[in-house]
């Protein structure tokens, strides 16, 4: 067995042992509604957005990650690996959040939903940065939601759509605002952005790639720069979550100014989904280079750095 492993099997133990625990259903706390509600569990503030509007009253819904966690790297409590084992749903992203793969191995919930499909683009995960394929999470979730619970399948069917013309408002939203962009570079600290840019026909080039941990190369951060004076580019954008330290020394002597983007891993008290794209758009719409007409600018083909 692997040391993960024995770590979930041994939290396991421990929540068979440890008392019960109320919960009001917030990010990071033990699911247990007692009024005939399904319990559902979500691995990420994008997947516990998607289930509270699909399921609507007909569910509780607990997020895994606290208030201000990171989805990739947050730790189940030995009560959140038990929890998982009397759950009605798991609305998930195999990959994502290794501590949730493994507590599954030893926990299982009655019902997943994975959503890793959804996330096709290389080695991104953040498919939720674009609202369209957020919106097909919803339609998996309705649809394992109707088959826990028939009785509801209209109202479940409702909160797909509710779910659906809201990602299509935000994706208009983008459309109109992003139209003058087309073409243009996004420099951000790292590739979190990908299904972003291929939506609205940006051209994303990271400092790192994927993997945020890993220290730019000076062969890249000089490409980079050349990107950067190349294009024109006005904004280096870092993320919310993390130092910003490299691409403010990046932009100073760059001359150019810098902006935040928010990977929507994490959510404080008081923000949601809607909201942080929103924020985001704002940061977009104000740092890119968008001065010529609607759809104007070229292709978005992809830029390539290398590493």
């Amino acid at each position: 067995m692997s040391p993960a492993r024995r770590w979930a099997a041994a939290a396991l133990a421990l929540a068979a042992l440890a008392p019960a625990a109320c919960s009001t259903g917030a990010a990071g706390e033990v699911p247990g509604a007692d009024d005939g509600r399904l319990d559902v569990l979500a691995s990420s503030p994008p997947l516990q957005h998607v289930a509270e509007v699909v399921g609507g009253e007909h569910v509780h819904v607990t997020g895994l990650v606290p208030p201000g966690g990171d989805s990739h790297d947050v730790e189940l409590s030995a009560a959140q690996v038990g929890a998982l084992g009397e759950a009605d749903l798991l609305v998930h992203q195999s990959g994502l959040q290794p501590s949730t793969d493994d507590a599954l191995e030893v926990s299982a919930p009655g019902r997943v939903v994975d959503t890793a499909a959804l996330a096709d683009l290389d080695a991104d995960p953040h498919f939720w940065l674009d609202p369209l394929r957020l919106a097909e999470a919803g339609e998996l979730v309705a649809a394992a939601l109707t088959e826990l619970d028939p009785a509801a399948a209209a109202d479940y069917a409702a909160g797909a759509q509710e779910l659906a013309q809201q990602s299509a408002a935000l994706d208009a939203e983008h459309a109109q605002a992003l139209a003058p962009c087309r073409g243009a570079v996004l420099v951000t600290s790292h590739e979190a952005f990908g299904y972003l840019a291929e939506r609205y026909g940006l051209r994303q080039v990271g400092l790192t790639g994927i993997d945020p941990h890993v220290e730019p190369s000076p062969a890249r951060v000089r490409r980079v720069v050349d990107v950067v004076r190349d294009a024109g580019v006005r904004t280096v954008f870092f993320e919310v979550s993390t130092s910003p330290e490299v691409t403010e020394t990046l932009a100073r002597e760059l001359g150019v100014g810098t902006g935040v983007l928010d990977p929507i891993e994490r959510a404080a008290e008081g923000e949601d989904y809607p909201s942080l794209v929103r924020r985001n758009l704002d940061a977009l719409t104000s740092g890119l280079v968008c001065d010529g007409p609607p759809g104007a600018g070229e292709p978005a083909d992809p830029l390539e750095v290398n590493s």
